[in-house]
């Protein structure tokens, strides 16, 4: 009987020590599209020269939007970009970005 009892308190704990559930995944920031222009939907650029930003660092990616809007980072294009964003809708973008799995490197030939 014991045993039985046993059995029946342990299928009952069993569920309270199950993975937690996942989280759904982050739905893409409303002002994305014209970052998306140059550096993709996922922060893989899309135009030479542009930078990747898919799986920078979010400190990284937080602090570089704020040096382009203060101009310690002299880049026009990227000023007139994020020059109408709020703070909070660039933290969004960072860390959309930053949640977004890095591309692969090329291959070196």
């Amino acid at each position: 009987m014991r045993v039985l009892l046993w059995f029946v308190l342990l299928a009952l704990a069993a569920p309270l020590r199950a993975a937690p559930p996942a989280t759904a995944p982050m739905a893409p920031p409303v002002r994305l599209g014209l970052c998306a222009a140059c550096h993709g939907n996922d922060g893989i650029a899309t135009l030479p020269g542009v930078p990747n930003l898919a799986g920078q660092r979010l400190d990284y990616l937080r602090q570089a939007l704020a040096d382009y809007r203060s101009g310690r980072r002299n880049v026009a294009p990227m000023r007139a970009a994020i020059g109408p964003l709020t703070p909070a809708e660039l933290d969004q973008l960072a860390a959309w970005y930053a949640s977004r799995p890095p591309c692969a490197p090329a291959a070196k030939r």
